[in-house]
């Protein structure tokens, strides 16, 4: 049986992610489709919308064959580390290829901006720096370097302004650095961009704009046309156990609680905490009603909304600088779902894994499932704290069949 990985969050899955996911079978001709999927915190640092469970269930009856976990140390940190993981774990998981979304779908422009920016390394890190130097953030810094560079080889290269060309870009750059077997392919995005509200003359829409009219308004009824009617009603089922969606708003008096236990200095010992912000973080968590209120008081030129939160997610979960640096690879396959074709691909593969495959965790002491297991609870608090009810967390939840 041929595999095709895709890497995701589905936060939540849209029609948008289905539509990727039978064009990357169809492009690749692959018999099952394998995601490994960010579990309850989230690249950008936040909280997921609903647990990995919930989202595992909506993406098996929707298409996906396989569901394994993106470990937090690799799902919460910036896109090398994010990409390196999930190829990684889909590397070892034996599958011919992976494919993502991009802005124009053509896979050329993607190699030629691996190869450029691999041939003038040292002078792309120098001008990475010059830029830095001149108050940049440094994710403008890198764009600001790269459309530099590109005059120095003319070809048709990638947008680096496009979020999705810029995972899509570091997972072929991971690949290549681990010389992996995986192919690439890129499926082109349609209709909906990365970041855009929901349009009511159209059936695809951002996991962004989905999200945000859910909490603006308030109404799962206004997702309806964006979604797969196994995700609308995953929502629903949420809705009547949990009361609400989660997010930053909702986790606010738990991060607000564990910020003010701390004095400034501590803060220092968790991941991305750096360069003074510590001190902010503790003055304006005090002050502060709501988490946007608290946002706008600490963001600012140097400190992007994205790294800011990613710091945040480090202090509510308790992970330290020394943790999340401590793991380079995964050590392990942890398996969330699987359909009937899945669990046959399983069968027929696992023996050829690279990695052990986990489908219960008190099976194993290792260091980076830990870590996992203290993200659940630390989300299942957040959920507890909103609804007056517990998720399941990892012991008591076994992998879900289709």
């Amino acid at each position: 049986m041929k595999a095709v990985g895709v890497v995701v969050e589905y936060n939540p899955f849209h029609n948008g992610h289905q539509y990727h996911i039978q064009q990357s079978k169809t492009k690749t001709g692959a018999d099952v489709v394998v995601a490994v999927m960010s579990g309850h915190f989230l690249q950008r640092g936040e909280p997921a919308l609903v647990d990995k469970w919930y989202r595992t269930k909506m993406a098996l009856l929707s298409g996906v064959d396989i569901v394994i976990e993106l470990p937090y140390v690799f799902a919460t940190s910036k896109a090398e580390q994010f990409a390196k993981g999930a190829i990684q774990l889909l590397s070892a998981m034996k599958c011919e290829s992976f494919a993502f979304g991009s802005e124009d779908g053509n896979i050329e422009p993607f190699k030629n901006t691996l190869s450029l920016l691999h041939d003038f390394r040292t002078e792309y890190n120098e001008l990475i720096k010059y830029y830095v130097s001149q108050g940049n953030s440094y994710p403008k810094s890198l764009f600001e370097a790269y459309e530099q560079l590109k005059q120095k080889r003319p070809q048709l290269y990638i947008d680096l302004a496009q979020p999705n060309n810029i995972l899509g870009y570091h997972y072929i750059e991971a690949a290549y650095l681990l010389n992996s077997s995986i192919n690439p392919v890129t499926i082109q995005r349609i209709q909906a961009g990365f970041h855009d509200d929901i349009q009511s003359d159209t059936t695809i829409a951002s996991a962004t704009g989905i999200r945000k009219a859910l909490f603006e308004n308030g109404e799962l009824s206004d997702v309806l046309q964006y979604v797969p009617r196994y995700t609308y009603e995953q929502l629903q089922d949420w809705l009547q156990n949990y009361q609400q969606f989660a997010n930053w708003e909702a986790f606010w008096p738990l991060l607000r609680f564990t910020i003010i236990r701390y004095i400034p200095k501590d803060l220092t010992q968790f991941a991305d905490v750096s360069e003074g912000i510590e001190y902010a973080i503790v003055k304006y968590a005090k002050v502060s009603d709501s988490f946007t209120d608290f946002m706008n008081h600490i963001k600012s030129k140097r400190y992007t909304w994205t790294r800011l939160q990613r710091m945040l997610t480090h202090i509510l979960t308790g992970i330290t600088k020394e943790q999340l640096h401590r793991f380079s690879s995964p050590t392990y396959i942890r398996l969330l779902g699987m359909t009937s074709k899945g669990q046959q691909y399983l069968s027929e593969k696992k023996s050829e894994f690279d990695l052990p495959l986990i489908s219960r965790v008190a099976s194993t002491k290792d260091e980076l499932l830990q870590i996992d297991l203290r993200a659940t609870e630390i989300y299942s608090q957040g959920i507890q704290f909103i609804s007056n009810k517990k998720i399941d967390g990892d012991y008591k939840t076994p992998p879900i069949r289709i």
